[in-house]
């Protein structure tokens, strides 16, 4: 349900410029015992290209959680903020903007297309950090980060020349992952897999010479098209129908080419007829088997996957054209034995989604095998620890299947790659600085033309934003606040992004961890349980949530969904819900504030039962809340602090407060309970308020405050929990919640049958024990005031009162005596009846949802309408028939 009355961001804006302005979301001092402490979170860095989504919205919430709990505790905090410069997606949006313009990168040259790149950014780039403002996101913005500042591309380029020295980066021709359409490399790890609905096709290879009869080998493929580049055919080596023929050779089709039959390991038998045709630079399988049997490597595709010159008519056609072409040509030859449906999954590009062709190029890779170790171990030993714990296992899983990282990338927006190269006399080396000639012979050089892979230049992002790059580990920051604490991110980064930080942090920081903690929140997935898109068109926008709900309903209503899963299906009621307790919030604080005339500051002082419950709840729920806090539990965070703001002192600490504040009560009584609401109060919005930031600043800068006050409640200091300890009280928790059950059972009485509240009802209470009899007793004062009950009874012994009503409660019976105030045979019929007509209901909705032609031909959202329509009449009519049961 949409709702735009309130303007939210009229109220927000305001505070967050108060805030920034006070340089609150910097380096702060910190105080109490962790003065001397940091606590620093680095942003997973949103591309320039981004706009904030769900994913996003979810993952700053929770960093802002934990940076403004560390700011309160008395850290000295600093969340890094900036932006990474998206090598693929920037340079395509780019190229686009061009082309609409009639102009190509090409015509321009390079200079001038990274300028226009520069020019994008400047328009768009920012969008997405103003849209995390407006979470209301305390990161430190007066210090933002750009992968592509000066002293970022330094650090960059030190690394890449400190690995090459120690020869874990090296420049070799290899089968990778290449996007026809973006025109470069893709790491196997950023490659989508895709299924599709495909076909099989058996094509004859005619044997150079014929062996024993048999003229032809059947070879299965599901490209036919490369072909054109097959130098081998493998077959299993314990292969018994192929033995006889390892060592023969047959007749590639089309192309005339002799090319040899192998035995290799890799050949499944059961695929196809066990027959494969080998083409080693367009399958990375195949170049395995190729380098081992010492075949020739073909490359029949240029960098568009058009065939390149001396294919005769194939030449100059696409891959899919290529594909019906060749598979022509078979059929026209008689050489296309049979085609089968196949389906199979097809690695995609993750930016433009084409399907990428595994092809041999000159590439720079960088050597795992001498990085990875590491990394591993401080994950096995805990120095690192995952939460959920069960992402540990799937880091140190992609870790030990990590195969060396293809980190070129043909582009002119990145990190140009710092290798030089003297066409005069030979010469090349990698340099931090710029080299413009050749130290050996003084001729011009030349640097490589390709980029680094976004993700070699992300990896630095813990320490490169921190200042190392010439001092390393002595740099101040470095010295004062690594490792961060905290890194939050998505579980589909984890190796990309992930597991490189900690490998990049152990090589550069001298072995130390780049954080202590990682997050892996939960994808949030749209209400069906499907991945929102666009194409789905199931996305929901942050932003028209923000409007609608605020800034502070959004982000409690995304953490309240919070579970261990893995997914999340993202429920928009949550949010409604979440915006109601912001308003609860506020007019519990209405009544407080409206209630302190003649306020005298002074110590809290739990005086009654009712003081004395509220004062220990809070000390636990405090204590729960750091222990979620502590185990990353966000969903029980805000499970256990809507329960306590909302059930316990808004719905009862505040009724029993009333009475207390009256205009005739007891002066001392009254000052007493003015000062228990306000420290309950002060405490309950610290401990809401790195959730929900902005109702808690705008309360707490209404409420009163002494000299010694935080000015603001961003560096108020949160509640201690071993100093609340001491109001722990289990015997008034007790008195008090049996109170709670009294009185809540017999306003639920009155309501379903009707009783107004001005009618004094009788009430007896069966206990479980002598000792929760004297409780409840001592408080019959507070039961009559808000139940409005004459003779009430407390036994351990007794029996239910003839016409009465009975609640159920913890180690309680609640009788409430409704003799003369309801006509029994007229409340019976009437139930009857009632119970009668939703007994129909339900059976004709049961009989619609179980009818297989409707369930076939209903949208899916009429189906659910009816499912939730029947459950709620099927909710009725049970307590209906409670009612009635009762009454007999």
């Amino acid at each position: 349900m949409r709702m735009t009355q309130t303007d939210y961001a009229a109220m927000e804006r305001p505070i967050f410029e108060a805030w920034k302005d006070a340089g609150y979301f910097q380096r702060t001092p910190g105080f109490g015992e962790h003065a001397g402490e940091s606590y620093t979170i680095v942003i997973p860095p949103p591309n320039i290209t981004g706009v904030l989504h769900m994913g996003h919205a979810l993952n700053d919430t929770i960093q802002d959680a934990c940076i403004r709990r560390a700011r309160m505790r008395g850290f000295k905090t600093r969340w890094i903020i900036g932006t990474d410069h998206a090598g693929i997606s920037t340079q395509t949006k780019v190229d686009k903007r061009l082309a609409e313009a009639g102009i190509s990168r090409l015509e321009i040259g390079r200079e001038a297309f990274i300028g226009e790149c520069y020019k994008w950014r400047e328009e768009y780039g920012t969008t997405i950090v103003n849209q995390i403002k407006g979470m209301g996101c305390s990161c430190d913005y007066s210090d933002e980060h750009f992968t592509l500042e000066p002293s970022y591309v330094r650090a960059v380029r030190k690394l890449f020349v400190d690995w090459y020295r120690d020869k874990l980066i090296y420049r070799g021709k290899r089968i990778v992952n290449w996007c026809p359409s973006c025109t470069t490399a893709i790491a196997d790890d950023e490659a989508e897999y895709v299924d599709e609905a495909g076909h099989l096709w058996y094509l004859r290879y005619p044997l150079t010479e014929p062996v024993d009869g048999l003229e032809y080998l059947v070879v299965a493929t599901t490209r036919p098209e490369t072909m054109l580049g097959d130098t081998g055919v493998a077959v299993n080596p314990k292969d018994e129908r192929f033995g006889h023929l390892v060592g023969k050779t047959v007749k590639l089709p089309l192309v005339d080419r002799e090319i040899p039959i192998f035995a290799d390991w890799h050949v499944d038998t059961e695929f196809g007829t066990g027959c494969v045709k080998v083409t080693p630079s367009h399958d990375p399988n195949d170049w395995a088997m190729g380098e081992k049997a010492g075949l020739p490597r073909i490359n029949i595709f240029d960098e568009t996957a058009h065939v390149v010159e001396g294919y005769g008519k194939f030449s100059g056609m696409d891959r899919d054209e290529a594909r019906e072409a060749v598979v022509a040509a078979f059929e026209e030859l008689g050489l296309l034995d049979h085609v089968e449906d196949h389906d199979h999954s097809v690695m995609t590009c993750y930016r433009c989604h084409t399907k990428l062709e595994p092809w041999e190029s000159e590439q720079w890779f960088v050597a795992v095998d001498g990085l990875k170790e590491a990394a591993a171990r401080v994950v096995e030993d805990g120095s690192i620890q995952f939460h959920p714990a069960r992402w540990k296992q799937v880091y140190l899983d992609w870790l030990a299947n990590l195969k060396d990282w293809c980190i070129s990338r043909q582009l002119w927006w990145g990190h140009r790659i710092p290798m030089y190269y003297c066409d005069e006399c030979g010469w090349e080396d990698a340099s931090v600085d710029e080299v413009e000639v050749c130290p050996v012979c003084g001729a011009p050089v030349r640097q490589d033309d390709d980029v680094l892979d976004t993700w070699f230049s992300s990896q630095l992002w813990p320490f490169a934003t921190m200042g190392w790059t010439e001092e390393g580990m002595d740099a101040p920051q470095m010295r004062t606040a690594y490792p961060t604490q905290v890194l939050s991110t998505a579980r589909d980064i984890m190796g990309l992004w992930v597991a490189r930080m900690v490998m990049a942090s152990m090589y550069c920081c001298d072995n130390t961890i780049p954080f202590e903690d990682v997050i892996i929140h939960p994808t949030v997935m749209a209400a069906d349980g499907k991945p929102m898109s666009k194409s789905r068109g199931n996305g929901v926008d942050p932003l028209r949530l923000m409007e609608d709900y605020g800034a502070d309903g959004m982000r409690f209503g995304l953490l309240m969904q919070v579970t261990g899963a893995q997914d999340m299906k993202f429920n928009e009621a949550k949010l409604e819900s979440s915006r109601n307790f912001a308003n609860k919030v506020k007019n519990a604080s209405r009544f407080v504030l409206m209630n302190l005339e003649g306020y005298e500051p002074g110590a809290p002082e739990p005086v009654t039962p009712a003081d004395r419950w509220i004062f220990s709840r809070l000390a636990k729920v405090v204590a729960a809340v750091d222990a979620a806090y502590d185990n990353f539990e966000f969903g029980e965070i805000t499970r256990e602090l809507y329960s306590f703001v909302w059930n316990e002192f808004c719905d009862w600490y505040i009724e029993f407060s009333k009475a207390r504040l009256a205009a005739d009560a007891d002066p001392a009584d009254r000052a007493a309970c003015q000062r228990n609401l306000v420290f309950v109060l002060g405490q309950i919005l610290r401990l809401l308020h790195p959730i929900m930031p902005f109702i808690t600043e705008e309360v707490y800068g209404e409420m009163p405050k002494g000299d010694a006050a935080a000015p603001m409640l961003i560096v108020a200091s949160w509640p201690d929990a071993a100093e609340l300890s001491r109001f722990v009280d289990e015997e008034s928790e007790r008195a008090i919640a049996m109170v709670c059950e009294v009185v809540g059972a017999v306003r639920s009485t009155r309501s379903r049958y009707g009783i107004s509240p001005k009618v004094a009802l009788p009430v007896a209470v069966k206990v479980a024990a002598e000792a929760d009899a004297a409780l409840l007793l001592a408080q019959a004062h507070l039961i009559g005031q808000l139940a409005n009950v004459e003779e009430f009874e407390v036994a351990v012994e007794t029996s239910k009162p003839a016409e009465s009503a009975v609640v159920l409660g913890s180690g309680l019976e609640v009788y409430i005596v409704l003799a003369g105030h309801v006509d029994f045979d007229a409340e019976r019929a009437r139930l009857a009846r009632e119970r009668d007509g939703l007994a129909k209901d339900v059976a004709k909705f049961e009989k619609k949802l179980s009818n297989p032609g409707f369930l076939a031909k209903a949208a899916p959202e009429i189906v659910e309408k009816d499912k939730a329509k029947l459950a709620d009449l099927a909710d009725k009519l049970a307590r209906i028939e409670a009612q009635l049961a009762e009454l007999e």
